[in-house]
C-alpha cells in the first residue's frame, strides 16, 4: 500500500495536479494507494497543552493522529508532497511528523535512536518559485535523512520543480511525466 501525504491547501495548484497525476496512474496500474490531505482533512498540526501531557507516553488524543498511524502502519511506501515555503516545508506537515510519528509508535530511544516503522520506499516531491538547488540542505541534507530515515521511512528519492508559477506549461507537463515515471 502507497500511503500520498499531501500538504497544500489550494487544490487549484499545481501540487494537486502532481497529486491527481500520481492517482491516475496508480488507478490506471491498478496500484493500491490512500491519501492523507491534511489541509482538507482540518489537521491543526499544533499541540495543546492535553497532547503534549502525554506526548512523552507516545499517546494520542487527536483522532486524526491515530487514524493516519494505522494508515502507515498499512504502507511500504509514502510520497509526500509539498510545496517549499520560507525554505522549508509547510506547517501543516511540519505538525504531521511532531504529531502523528510519536514515541514507540515511529521510533524509540530505549537503547539509542531506533526507527519503529518500515517503509520500504518514500518520495518527496516539493514544488518551489526558486531554483531546486537552493533546498537541498533542507530536502537532501536534513529532511531524508533526519525526519525520513530516522523513522524507517527508508530509500527517499527527490523530485523537485522549480520555478512553477514563471515556467511554461510544458515544462510543468514534462514534470508530470517525470513523476508518472518515478512513482
Amino acid at each position: 500500500m502507497v500511503t500520498i501525504v499531501f500538504s497544500h491547501p489550494w487544490h487549484g495548484s499545481f501540487n494537486k495536479a502532481i497529486l491527481d497525476a500520481i492517482a491516475a496512474k496508480f488507478d490506471n496500474d491498478n496500484k493500491a494507494y490512500q491519501i492523507i490531505d491534511l489541509p482538507k482533512d482540518k489537521f491543526d498540526p499544533s499541540f495543546s497543552e492535553a497532547e503534549l501531557a502525554v506526548f512523552n507516553q507516545g499517546k494520542a488524543l487527536d483522532p486524526l493522529v491515530i487514524k493516519y498511524q494505522e494508515m502507515i502502519s498499512n504502507s511500504d511506501e509514502m510520497i509526500f508532497i509539498y510545496p517549499i515555503w520560507w525554505g522549508t516545508m509547510p506547517a501543516i506537515l511540519k505538525g504531521f511528523f511532531d504529531k502523528v510519528l510519536l514515541k514507540d509508535y515511529a521510533y524509540n530511544y530505549n537503547n539509542g535512536w531506533t526507527p519503529l516503522l518500515n517503509i520500504k520506499k518514500s518520495t518527496v516531491i516539493t514544488t518551489s518559485e526558486s531554483p531546486a538547488a537552493n533546498f537541498k540542505p533542507f530536502v537532501q541534507d536534513y529532511f531524508i535523512p533526519q525526519m525520513l530515515y530516522s523513522v524507517g521511512i527508508n530509500n527517499a528519492s527527490w523530485l523537485a520543480c522549480e520555478h512553477v508559477s514563471a515556467g511554461t506549461d510544458e515544462m510543468r507537463k514534462d514534470f508530470l511525466k517525470k513523476v508518472e515515471e518515478a512513482v
